[in-house]
């Protein structure tokens, strides 16, 4: 694994490599091979995710049948049907189907957040029956497929995986990397690559989730609204970026409200309840939806998770083989998913446990922190976490925040490696967009809660 010593986000310099550090992505497990450098998303279709249910089945963009009829005889309760959407965020997305619909967008479900930047397909589903105004909705990059009637609603986390047609392009050709991608792909499919949170879980233009979380943790309300609405990326728009500045520096929120652009609404939102009740900053987070206040409670916890597995490989422990005080959660029979079975590694299962890692039946994990999370179970993990915390000026009294229960942050556990299934390489060609250059086009699937962001990178470099 290759580690990188220097932390520090350059707001004038900054990289890819620099936006990762911020938020604790630090290791390759193909350090041995340089990369293909290439640009990803160059165009949204370039991006193709679907979704892959707990059946196995891959939902198809273009797959459609008529529904059958909503019947409360056999008690129907909700609408499920596949969700196409094009170059928009499923939050986005979620918003305008429920204002199409005339209902909150909380009565709409889903399985799991997709990219924004891509063309995908997932399962969603809404309460009531809606068939007909599913039918007919004609909304722009939206299209509604698969309409169904069903007794339970799609859940989070309810999808078995992701399926994805992914085109890397803007290659520099020089005669090795034909050899270098089919070398990173091998080693992807037999030793996997670290199972961080992407950038995607932070914010991949404004990487500060986490921070923000944090200060929500800490009850610093005045420094998570300054971090939420005039810190400065360099990687924003420049529309955006001189709009925080200048608040920041004339502190007139209703000049703000009118500069912010509309896209911002999260902003705009906690601007104008700071010009409705000045000083009040507890209230204007707490004014944002549960929904945001629990994805950057979770970006906290995602990233002492990355900044975990990074200290792990600092210190010199592979990801791949276990160490003295690991956890290993026995995997389901179903779905190969991780179960509440653990077993601490350096006991008389050892050999046992080893078996079935190689089988795929056992994997190695770490902790993500809720309220009801026992470090002292795992000293070797409360000893990384201490040093992170030192570090970092955090106390460990910011798990005892009722916020956590308030959430449900109860706290689980996340496999530290994950693996590609069936990695193939579709196109190698000359590209077609980028002159002189090539593409490179390959499919994978990977399990729920994983990213294709983290593959690629491994590939680029």
């Amino acid at each position: 694994m290759e580690e990188y010593s220097d932390n520090n986000y350059d707001a004038n310099n900054v990289s890819n490599r620099d936006i990762e550090q911020v938020v604790g992505i630090e290791v390759y497990s193909t350090s041995g091979i340089e990369g293909i450098q290439g640009t990803i998303k160059s165009r949204y279709k370039d991006f193709i995710v679907k979704e892959i249910t707990h059946t196995g089945h891959v939902l198809e963009i273009n797959e459609d049948y008529t529904p059958p009829n909503y019947s409360e005889e056999t008690k129907d309760n909700y609408t499920t049907f596949n969700l196409i959407k094009v170059n928009k965020d499923t939050f986005e997305a979620v918003r305008i189907i429920s204002k199409a619909l005339g209902i909150a967008p909380k009565m709409i479900s889903y399985a799991g957040l997709k990219d924004k930047r891509a063309i995908s397909v997932q399962q969603a589903s809404v309460r009531g029956n809606y068939i007909e105004e599913l039918m007919n909705l004609k909304v722009q990059d939206i299209f509604i497929r698969n309409i169904n009637p069903t007794k339970n609603p799609v859940k989070l986390g309810s999808n078995w995986g992701n399926y994805f047609e992914i085109t890397i392009r803007n290659i520099e050709d020089t005669g090795s990397e034909k050899k270098r991608i089919d070398d990173i792909l091998e080693k992807l499919r037999s030793n996997g690559f670290p199972n961080y949170f992407g950038l995607q879980r932070f914010g991949t233009f404004r990487p500060n989730s986490h921070l923000i979380g944090r200060y929500i943790l800490e009850n610093d309300f005045k420094k998570a609204f300054e971090e939420f609405v005039t810190k400065t990326y360099p990687s924003e728009v420049p529309q955006s970026l001189k709009a925080r500045a200048d608040l920041k520096k004339t502190g007139n929120l209703e000049s703000a409200y009118d500069a912010f652009p509309k896209s911002l609404n999260y902003e705009r939102w906690l601007i104008k309840y700071m010009i409705d009740n000045p000083d009040d900053y507890e209230g204007a987070i707490n004014h944002l939806p549960n929904y945001l206040i629990k994805l950057l409670l979770s970006s906290f916890q995602s990233y002492l998770f990355n900044r975990m597995l990074s200290l792990r490989c600092a210190r010199g422990h592979s990801l791949n083989s276990p160490v003295t005080g690991d956890i290993f959660s026995i995997l389901d029979d179903e779905n190969g998913n991780i179960t509440q079975t653990n077993y601490n590694y350096d006991g008389p299962y050892d050999k046992y446990l080893l078996k079935a890692r190689d089988l795929n039946r056992a994997k190695i994990v770490y902790p993500l922190i809720g309220y009801n999370t026992d470090l002292d179970e795992f000293p070797p993990l409360k000893n990384l976490l201490l040093e992170i915390f030192d570090k970092e000026g955090i106390s460990v009294e910011i798990f005892r925040n009722k916020l956590l229960e308030l959430y449900e942050f109860k706290g689980s556990f996340r496999p530290i490696i994950t693996k590609p299934i069936g990695v193939n390489v579709l196109e190698y060609s000359l590209d077609d967009v980028f002159q002189g250059k090539c593409k490179l086009k390959i499919e994978f699937s990977l399990q729920k809660g994983s990213y294709a962001t983290l593959l690629l990178r491994e590939l680029i470099k």
